[in-house]
């Protein structure tokens, strides 16, 4: 072929001794597949000649370099390219200079910087000033979210742009383009497999295609080869049918049934195939909570901790902390009293409507307030023993209803014994 697809659809020309990946770089905006709200923001700004100082964050392979160097041609500017791995501040001196020197002959200067997340604060003060007086436009881009990474000065003068990860959609096109550069046959399930086995990262999805090529030697693309290729098996899960509802399901009864082998091995399932980390950290902390509860009230603070650390370090470390808070959960004791409480007290509310609040809990910041009785006969409780009183909390007609019935494996704040 004289042309190649981008890895994002687009046509360039580049030599077939590259990498496929390499081989299919995108030229223009109207080429790329994904991103299309965030692509057509950023055009207009790249087009329009007042292209801001910008942060993109996204996960691997969504197209952020691909866009930078796409902005920066539009915006008719030269781009000096950056490692936050590898520079430091002199690397960043030496930009400057240059940049100042472009400047003056009427070039503007982008400076992108990938993985901006891990420049130390020395660097993103050292580049800060020069930002500000327009010195360079900067472009960073992180998988980390800037909101933590980024000091606050250099992020309240740029503008973020968050990125996500290809759809299926996506990746089955550039799947397709990649087929057609390498001249090759794939069968339907390979396609798949490749799209399964890239969670959204195109580059993944390529190269997995370009091996899985030459280990098929000429023949039809098939499962194996994939498979091989991306050291995966293809594992059955449709994140939007039948699958992903009964895996989702397992994991919860197998945490609820106090099983943490099948606990593990369910949610192992849906990461492995490629399942959101969030959505899977969500069940997490949803079940410490109603299966859990106040059996063991500490196991809500061990899920949020895991579902934290897992969006903090990514795969494939995130992995670690959600499987310690699947098993912690299968082998807690369990109790859904709070649970069961909060159902109680709605039903009572769409049996009685919106009750009045007893005048002694009602607020009373304006003397009209206090003169109308609001707060009077209000027992503080600070003031009795043990910081505890008896008086009445619930609308009269509720009044004698209990929503919360404790459970024997309760736990009780005072004590942290059971009921």
């Amino acid at each position: 072929m004289s042309g190649q697809a981008d890895l994002f659809g687009e046509t360039t020309g580049e030599e077939p001794g590259l990498p496929l990946a390499a081989r299919l770089r995108p030229r223009g905006f109207e080429d790329l597949v994904g991103q299309g709200r965030a692509v057509a923001v950023l055009r207009g700004l790249a087009e329009s000649g007042s292209l801001p100082s910008l942060v993109l964050w996204g996960p691997p392979g969504s197209g952020k370099t691909t866009l930078a160097r796409l902005m920066s041609g539009a915006a008719g500017a030269r781009q000096v390219s950056l490692s936050a791995v590898t520079s430091g501040v002199a690397d960043i001196r030496r930009v400057i200079a240059e940049a100042r020197q472009a400047r003056k002959l009427g070039q503007r200067t982008v400076l992108f910087i990938d993985e901006l997340h891990r420049w130390n604060k020395a660097q993103q003060d050292a580049v800060l000033p020069h930002v500000e007086d327009g010195t360079v436009t900067l472009i960073g881009a992180t998988t980390e979210n800037p909101s933590f990474e980024v000091i606050s000065p250099l992020l309240s003068r740029t503008r973020v742009f968050r990125l996500e990860a290809l759809t299926e959609d996506d990746l089955r096109k550039i799947v397709e383009r990649g087929v057609a550069e390498l001249a090759a046959q794939i069968e339907p399930e390979a396609v798949e497999a490749l799209v399964n086995g890239a969670r959204g990262d195109a580059r993944i999805a390529l190269n997995g295609l370009e091996t899985a090529a030459n280990l098929s030697a000429g023949r039809p693309i098939g499962l194996p080869e994939v498979e091989q290729a991306l050291q995966a098996k293809h594992l059955l899960y449709d994140k939007s049918g039948d699958q992903h509802y009964d895996i989702v399901s397992a994991l919860i009864k197998s945490i609820r049934g106090s099983d943490p082998d099948a606990a593990v091995y369910w949610m192992a399932r849906m990461i492995e195939a490629g399942e959101d980390l969030m959505f899977v950290a969500r069940r997490l902390v949803i079940s410490a909570a109603e299966d859990v509860g106040l059996a063991d009230p500490q196991a809500l603070s061990v899920a949020v901790a895991a579902q934290q650390a897992a969006h903090f370090i990514g795969l494939p470390e995130a992995v670690i902390p959600l499987s310690e808070a699947a098993v912690y959960l299968a082998r807690a004791p369990k109790s859904n009293t709070s649970y069961r409480a909060y159902g109680a007290a709605v039903q009572a509310i769409r049996e009685t409507g919106n009750l009045p609040v007893p005048a002694h809990l009602r607020n009373a910041p304006t003397a009209l307030a206090k003169a109308m009785g609001h707060g009077r006969g209000y027992r503080y409780p600070h003031d009795f023993k043990d910081g505890k009183v008896e008086q009445q909390y619930l609308p009269d007609a509720v009044k004698d209803r209990r929503f919360y019935s404790p459970g024997e494996r309760d736990v009780r704040p005072d004590s942290l014994e059971p009921e």
